[in-house]
């Protein structure tokens, strides 16, 4: 056994006085949330694999493999794919660039966590899913957050518009999350309250697992991270705490290059020819015994690739830059704003909004991201492709924090996001005018459903109790006047005498009261007036559709619900389900309100919610004393059907209901289900 150890110690790059397990203690309380506690923040981080294998050991071996870039031998031709997208951004050229540039507590803190899922690795061989996981390093883990966090920032959007010939930027999205944080000036007991609320896949790769992570050396956070990461992403520690929202700045730019005539791999730079770089990338597919090459191209603007169209170029702050999670680890460990605000002046974090509380009395918003100094010429359009030729629109600097939208402790008492706009984030006359800042960074302008509706809520309040803050989070109405890119009103105008065989669809549409409850008619058919005109009209400007395309709307949604149910007289929750394992539930939301779910089929003409509100993460700052935190996540813990902790939180979730967390190590410990070390 102490062989095995020692092995695993060589292969990791961990000493023995960096990380020993026996001082590692996992504690699972009453719902499978794993608290680490142990000496440093690296033994925690090899606490948090550990634990995080015992639960999801499937998922971590494919974020490993992606470090790698052989997805494509566990997944395929899909797989494979993304290991041309990890090789094209060269994002393990980056993290060889910059390595050394890493701070010595961050890369211990790294190493740590890849001992740990090494270590699990080797104790529990028979688990291993994909023989290529293992071992793996510290460079193939931050291989694997550089491709994560560039996909993230929209590359998994442009790339295909690239080769399919339409790179149009990125237009509105309703999917996203909530994030509210309220001064204690604006609440009845005087703490400061936040609310954490991401929308997220809720099973899969990028679903919220939740952790508590302790050491002595001043790291003490709880909330929610993604599978593989090593450590909070967003949550609390016990002095402050934020939630983040997906924002859609510009963050990635598509440039044409001006192509030699007489040697397709040469492009023109300030009149002179350059040569594309070219490598050859290895592509290992499943099923597939030989290893495929494809070429990937680099230009002085980035990743490049060759279409019927044209040679394309793009650019983006997110792998020119490997620091992101060293950054949110600075952000986990900070004691008071001024700590937070120095972490986030690394802009190495390349999106995300951030809503902060502390209890310190300050609350706080940032439009968060790497965004560059781009030429404010008139005649570069940034939101569309811009030409590769000169040094003109060639960027290289990235703009300060102290340039991006953001509020301190703004008179209004509040603060909010949705993904919209970052000048409509609290009252109306305390918002940002967006004259002031730079145009091509590309903010959002709009409301959406979930922000209007948000205004809609804060009309007339005045200091905010608790029990209300939970309810706005929980709400399950529309606003008034939908947000939308196509509006409906031609449906809801339609004369339901008009058409006896539709009637009874248009009239429990027409009726409705915008609550997308479970037990709702109207919501049910608004469901599948959603999914079809979506698919139907997806690329079109924003529009209102036409008699014609109600009458249609309205056929469809009568033909569908005959052909899988035999009647229309149905409900949300019969058409859409909540799903773990074989259990599927009747379920209520709909996209884009603040307890958003999203759909794909499930069997039958029922659909299932695989995105939408997610982990939930309430927290109140009393003055002394830790935060008060409850929370809940979709589903549970565990993502083993046989566990009791596979969908322990499910009916909590469903009834928007809560369980009670703490930062305190002795709580956690009395109240603990199971106490133990990870495997030597």
């Amino acid at each position: 056994m102490k062989f095995i150890y020692l092995f695993l110690l060589l292969i990791t790059g961990i000493t023995q006085a960096q990380v020993n397990p026996a001082s590692i203690t996992i504690a699972r309380d009453s719902f499978g949330v794993p608290h680490i506690f142990a000496p440093t923040d690296a033994e925690v981080a090899y606490g948090l694999a550990w634990a995080h294998a015992e639960d999801d050991f499937n998922t971590l071996q494919l974020v490993v493999l992606s470090g790698k870039a052989r997805l494509g031998s566990a997944l395929g031709k899909k797989g494979a794919q993304a290991d041309y997208v990890v090789n094209l951004l060269r994002c393990r050229q980056l993290v060889e660039e910059q390595w050394e540039t890493l701070s010595p507590d961050f890369i211990a803190l790294v190493k740590g966590y890849v001992a740990g899922l090494n270590a699990y690795a080797k104790a529990y061989p028979k688990q291993i899913k994909y023989k290529q996981a293992f071992p793996f390093n510290e460079k193939d883990y931050l291989t694997a957050v550089v491709f994560s966090v560039s996909i993230f920032c929209g590359v998994d959007r442009t790339l295909p518009q690239i080769l399919a010939g339409n790179i149009a930027t990125i237009g509105f999205t309703s999917q996203g999350s909530n994030a509210f944080a309220f001064h204690p000036s604006r609440t009845t007991t005087g703490e400061a309250f936040l609310a954490i609320n991401a929308h997220q896949p809720v099973e899969g790769p990028t679903a919220f697992y939740e952790a508590h992570l302790q050491s002595e050396e001043g790291w003490n956070m709880l909330g929610g991270l993604f599978p593989g990461g090593c450590l909070i992403f967003h949550g609390t520690n016990e002095n402050l705490g934020w939630a983040h929202t997906v924002n859609n700045q510009d963050k990635v730019d598509v440039f044409q290059l001006e192509m030699n005539p007489a040697n397709n791999n040469q492009y023109k730079f300030d009149g002179q020819w350059i040569e594309l770089e070219k490598k050859k990338a290895k592509l290992h597919v499943k099923g597939i015994p030989v290893t495929i090459g494809k070429n990937v191209y680099w230009s002085k603007y980035g990743a490049t690739v060759k279409t019927k169209q044209g040679v394309f170029s793009m650019r983006l702050g997110a792998n020119m830059d490997c620091k992101a999670l060293e950054e949110w680890y600075r952000m986990n460990k900070a004691r008071n704003f001024t700590e937070f605000y120095t972490a986030l002046s690394m802009t190495s974090l390349p999106m995300f909004n951030i809503t902060y509380a502390d209890k310190y009395d300050t609350i706080f918003y940032i439009s968060n991201g790497k965004i560059p100094e781009r030429n404010r010429d008139a005649t570069y359009n940034w939101k569309s492709t811009v030409p590769g030729n000169s040094s003109a629109t060639l960027w290289n600097k990235f703009k300060p924090i102290e340039k991006l939208p953001q509020y301190l402790n703004p008179a209004s008492g509040y603060l909010f996001n949705t993904n919209h706009s970052p000048f409509l984030a609290t009252d109306s006359a305390y918002n940002l005018n967006r004259n002031l800042f730079d145009k091509n960074d590309g903010y959002e302008l709009f409301h959406n459903n979930r922000s209007k509706r948000v205004t809609e809520l804060m009309y007339g309040t005045g200091k905010m109790e608790y029990a209300h803050f939970k309810q706005i989070k929980f709400d399950e109405q529309y606003p008034t006047t939908l947000q939308f890119s196509y509006s409906i009103d031609s449906m809801l105008q339609l004369d339901a005498e008009n058409y006896p065989q539709l009637k009874e669809v248009i009239t429990n549409l027409q009726r409705w009261d915008h609550k997308a409850l479970a037990t709702s008619k109207g919501a049910g058919v608004f469901l599948l007036v959603y999914q079809y005109l979506t698919k139907k009209l997806a690329g079109s400007a924003a529009r209102q559709i036409t008699l014609q395309e109600a009458i249609e709307t309205y056929q469809y949604v009568n033909d569908y619900m005959l052909q899988h149910f035999k009647t229309t007289n149905l409900v949300l929750g019969d058409i859409q389900k909540l799903v773990r394992g074989e259990d599927a539930r009747p379920a209520a939301g709909l996209p884009d309100i603040l307890s958003a779910s999203y759909t794909e089929p499930y069997k039958d003409g029922m659909l299932k919610v695989t995105t939408g509100d997610a982990y939930i993460c309430f927290v109140r700052y009393p003055k002394n004393g830790l935060p008060i935190i409850e929370s809940v996540n979709t589903f549970g813990a565990s993502s083993h059907p046989e566990s009791l902790h596979f969908k322990d939180q499910m009916e909590l979730f469903q009834k928007q209901q809560t369980k009670h967390m703490t930062l305190d190590k002795n709580e956690v410990l009395q109240h603990a289900e199971k106490i133990y070390h990870p495997k030597l």
